[in-house]
């Protein structure tokens, strides 16, 4: 038999513990870390994928003053995508580090899956850092994307 891809490794060891959703000591006593190879990307090999013209909810967000938003596996892919090809025009390669400062916001899961694609570290960082603690996180020198958002009328250097 063959050894089954990344992408089918992951789908088992998924679909197993999805089996023992209501039993904890099950799912422990019967999870193995699937071998999904040395080059799997979860975000090109199992997520968009999945959400290839997939119109089902992804991510819902509902902001303080009761926004309600959806967004669907397709759109997810599509922004990431976006995202993605930016970031690797400003020089993100796979194995670099970029900070992501975003509260929890449809721009902080796409973020998430653009820096995936790239193979690049995700930093995920609070938005309460102050310039002193991103400096002390990237390191002198170290060069890592920072990628925030600024409330209006604060300022951020």
């Amino acid at each position: 038999m063959d050894r089954p891809t990344g992408r089918e490794a992951y789908r088992a060891a998924r679909d197993m513990l999805l089996r023992h959703g209501d039993d904890y000591d099950a799912a422990i006593a019967a999870f193995r870390w699937p071998d999904v190879g040395d080059r799997f990307n979860w975000a090109l090999d199992w997520f968009d994928p999945v959400a290839a013209g997939n119109r089902r909810t992804a991510l819902r967000t509902i902001g303080e003053d009761g926004t309600d938003h959806s967004y669907s596996f397709a759109e997810m892919t599509e922004r990431s995508d976006r995202l993605a090809t930016w970031l690797a025009t400003i020089g993100v390669a796979p194995g670099d580090r970029v900070m992501v400062m975003l509260g929890n916001q449809v721009e902080l899961w796409e973020s998430m899956l653009a820096v995936m694609k790239l193979g690049a570290v995700i930093m995920p960082a609070t938005t309460a850092l102050g310039p002193k603690d991103r400096t002390d996180r990237v390191g002198p020198g170290g060069g890592a994307p920072c990628h925030h958002q600024c409330r209006p009328g604060r300022q951020i250097r």
